[in-house]
């Protein structure tokens, strides 16, 4: 994944100056050990200058880190730990920052040898808050080494996420296609987490298109495509046009990311723009997203940006779908009751033309956009990549801001069912606990649209601490409420 940044964690340890200096010492070289026999050397850089005690040390370690390229930050409370030269350290820190503190060893060392970093973690908390410094803090913050080194290691998604939405450009094509209007949404937002939006007319794309024919990369590029599909290669004559395309979008990115290092797409893919391109860019959206760059479908904005987020958790494809359609009874009848355990409200299909990554497809098939060639000549509906999605754990999430300019999110972590659909385009049979109350009390009554971004994998607890970082409220971030926990909306009468 070339499009998202490497996350190097610089682990700093502090200490208050009546506390004995060498419980630092001993419990950051600790969980160093413990960190690279869990999870490897490479990620995490030990802060070797000082324990910060002081301002002057703050200032030392910030340059050490600093040197050492480091783009996130690790606050180690070994003990007690200086308030206020450690919350100094988190507020000059230019990167995402977490606090996590020791446990005490054994009981032998409750005298000379106890830390108190359990009473520093409720003092560091209150002085971050008092600097305004936005910090991550585990679930559970104090922890012996190897349980340390996991929130260590749990805080690399997080960071890589924070990381890439700071240097972040969306590139959008034209405007959302008419009642579409779902997929809109203020963009002030995204200059307040510090991403660039560049809005182009699909004409300035079709021109970039027009400029790229006959270009001498298109062979190798149709040789690439031709490897990729294999015998699901059914439409063989759309793939120079499909290949000038993904030349344009890549060239294009190229050329506007300008200061930005990070980039995805939303893009636009009708109503015109099969019958002046030629074909539908599903394909293409695909491949680039199996590069690490998301193109949302349908100008969405905000699903480009979701998609964006999972790709940094992730680290690996992401798609985007319409929580699309309900799964008939036979079929649950037939091949879901009783075999999985889920109610006939836990389940649904998620579906797209065909965006998703021929990785996540089961036998993954070049065809034409049905619902296109219902009104289109079916010649320029071609480019579409069709299949069942992959069995397997998921999480589908979305952020999002309202209408009136507030960030909202979900998370619901779930599984795509081994059935096959019996349908057609990039689609799935999803199974989500309590899918029914979540669709009514969160999706609906919180207004989002109807497309959600599906991360391949669980991914929810990185997600949720992502958006709590960003600064989405708290109880703005939604979620699947297991059965007896109800939501605030919901009618206790139901059902009795």
């Amino acid at each position: 994944m070339k499009n998202i940044p490497e996350v190097k964690v610089g682990l700093v340890a502090v200490s208050r100056d009546c506390f004995p200096e060498s419980l630092s010492v001993n419990r950051r070289k600790a969980l160093m050990r413990a960190y690279e026999e869990q999870y490897g050397a490479g990620d995490v850089y030990e802060c070797p200058v000082c324990i910060v005690e002081s301002e002057i040390h703050m200032k030392q370690a910030l340059e050490d880190i600093r040197q050492a390229g480091c783009n996130a930050l690790a606050v180690y409370l070994g003990n007690f730990g200086p308030e206020i030269s450690e919350t100094m350290l988190a507020k000059y820190f230019d990167g995402p920052v977490m606090f996590f503190a020791a446990a005490e060893e054994d009981k032998n060392s409750l005298v000379e040898g106890r830390g108190d970093a359990y009473c520093g973690m409720l003092n560091a908390s209150y002085n971050l808050s008092l600097r305004n410094v936005k910090a991550y803090i585990p679930e559970y913050p104090v922890g012996d080494a190897a349980e340390c080194a996991r929130m260590l290691h749990e805080f690399l998604p997080v960071a890589r996420a924070v990381i890439g939405l700071s240097n972040l450009k969306i590139i959008s094509f034209g405007p959302r296609p008419l009642n579409f209007l779902a997929c809109n949404a203020p963009i002030k937002q995204l200059y307040n987490l510090n991403i660039e939006i560049e809005e182009n007319s699909e004409l300035d794309l079709y021109e970039a298109f027009k400029k790229h024919e006959g270009d001498e990369r298109i062979p190798e590029k149709v040789r690439e495509m031709e490897a990729e599909l294999g015998d699901g290669n059914q439409k063989p004559e759309i793939l120079p046009k499909l290949a000038q395309y993904e030349l344009t979008l890549l060239d294009w990115i190229e050329a506007h990311k300008g200061s930005r290092e990070y980039v995805a797409i939303a893009g636009k893919c009708w109503p015109a723009f099969q019958t002046q391109f030629g074909f539908v860019p599903c394909y293409v959206n695909s491949r680039l997203t199996g590069m690490g760059i998301p193109v949302s479908c349908e100008v969405d904005i905000y699903g480009a940006l979701s998609e964006y987020i999972g790709i940094c958790v992730s680290g690996g494809p992401v798609t985007l779908l319409d929580i699309n359609n309900t799964v008939p009874t036979d079929l649950y009848e037939e091949e879901i009751r009783g075999a999985f355990g889920y109610g006939r409200n836990d389940v649904f299909m998620g579906f797209h033309c065909g965006n998703t990554c021929s990785a996540k497809l089961v036998s993954p098939k070049m065809k034409h956009q049905l619902i296109m060639a219902r009104t289109l000549p079916e010649e320029v509906t071609q480019g579409t990549l069709e299949g069942d999605i992959v069995a397997g754990d998921i999480t589908f999430y979305r952020l999002q801001s309202t209408a009136e300019g507030a960030l909202r999110a979900y998370v619901a972590q779930g599984e795509v069912l081994p059935v096959a659909t019996h349908s057609f385009g990039s689609v799935g049979i999803f199974a989500i606990p309590e899918m029914g109350r979540f669709y009514r009390h969160v999706l609906i009554e919180k207004r989002f649209p109807h497309h959600g971004a599906v991360a391949f994998g669980h991914y929810g607890r990185a997600l949720f601490d992502v958006f709590q970082y960003i600064g989405v409220e708290p109880g703005e971030i939604g979620f699947n409420q297991p059965a007896g926990m109800r939501y605030a909306t919901e009618n206790p009468f139901c059902g009795k």
